[in-house]
């Protein structure tokens, strides 16, 4: 127990690291890219900032929750701090989603009135940041064997950025050989979409957690269906809630068995299946001899009927 404990650590740590790193090139990255754009008078150069500011925040908030995933649970926190890296998340989705409007806006603008941009003060700068991010996503990819929701947030962040750094190059180049600025806003909104995608799927995960969905992978009925199925002592199950805590998912359910000669293992056997079919290791089953007839028995029923006629 103290060995997997230790290396539960040693892996927060590195992710730490890691997170820390990352931090610190995008963070600094980003002040120059901000200073490029408005030197060069490219938007792209300054959507491409937005990109990474929101990188940055995402590193940061990923490092704070690490360090707050640390936390021994106690009596009040009993999941620990672990539901903080999904604000975190939901927090971050939302900023991006600003920034993004923001970036838009002042794209269609700049359509109307088109303004000079320094294409090789931009190809530099843009150059230079791609670079960054690639260090970053290297530094961050090596730390992703651990399935964790922050760090891989942030990886796929810095991704989006990465081609959001290319956009911004392309820009420039075109800038370069053509003379046509127009080509800037319209990359700039490009990046932009890019920037929506990340940001709404990580609004529709963490909304999901701070909603106590279920997580996206588990069917319900299913799962009641294969329980009866492959433990033949259950007749019924109710009452599922399934809900994730910093992506550990729990659960809670009822089942009506057919007494068994031995309480405890028939309750492990269930035990066993939800961990093997479905990965859940925090479950908190109640068995149940007669059959379920309160008023919410029906709660995760569909079928009403087939219920109402057993009860009369």
């Amino acid at each position: 127990m103290a060995h997997s404990h230790s290396h539960q650590h040693t892996s927060q740590d590195t992710n730490a690291k890691r997170l820390l790193w990352a931090f610190a090139i995008t963070a600094l990255f980003m002040v120059a890219e901000v200073i490029g754009g408005v030197l060069s008078g490219s938007l792209a150069l300054l959507a491409d900032a937005g990109h990474m500011l929101t990188d940055a925040a995402a590193l940061l908030v990923a490092l704070v929750a690490v360090n707050f995933a640390r936390r021994p649970p106690n009596a009040r926190h009993t999941f620990g701090w672990l539901r903080l890296t999904t604000l975190a998340a939901f927090v971050n989705a939302i900023a991006l989603v600003v920034i993004t409007i923001l970036i838009v806006w002042e794209a269609i603008q700049r359509f109307y009135h088109p303004q000079p941009v320094a294409g090789w003060a931009m190809l530099i700068i843009a150059f230079a940041g791609l670079l960054a991010n690639i260090a970053s996503f290297w530094i961050l990819h090596r730390g992703s064997e651990e399935k964790n929701l922050n760090v891989r947030a942030a990886a796929l962040h810095v991704l989006g950025d990465l081609l959001g750094s290319v956009g911004a190059i392309i820009a420039a180049l075109v800038i370069l050989w053509t003379g046509w600025t127009p080509v800037d806003p319209l990359l700039s909104i490009l990046v932009s979409c890019l920037v929506l995608r990340s940001a709404w799927n990580l609004l529709k995960e963490s909304v999901n957690e701070l909603l106590e969905g279920a997580p996206g992978a588990i069917d319900i009925e299913a799962l009641k269906r294969k329980l009866s199925r492959s433990i033949p002592e259950v007749r019924n199950v109710h009452h599922v809630h399934i809900w994730l805590v910093g992506e550990k998912p729990l659960l809670t359910l009822h089942v009506q068995v057919v007494p068994p000669h031995d309480h405890d293992a028939l309750l492990g056997r269930i035990h066993h299946f939800l961990e093997q079919e479905y990965q859940i290791e925090h479950a908190t089953v109640q068995m149940e001899y007669q059959p379920c007839n309160g008023p919410n028995c029906d709660l995760n029923e569909h079928d009403h009927q087939s219920h109402a006629h057993h009860h009369h």
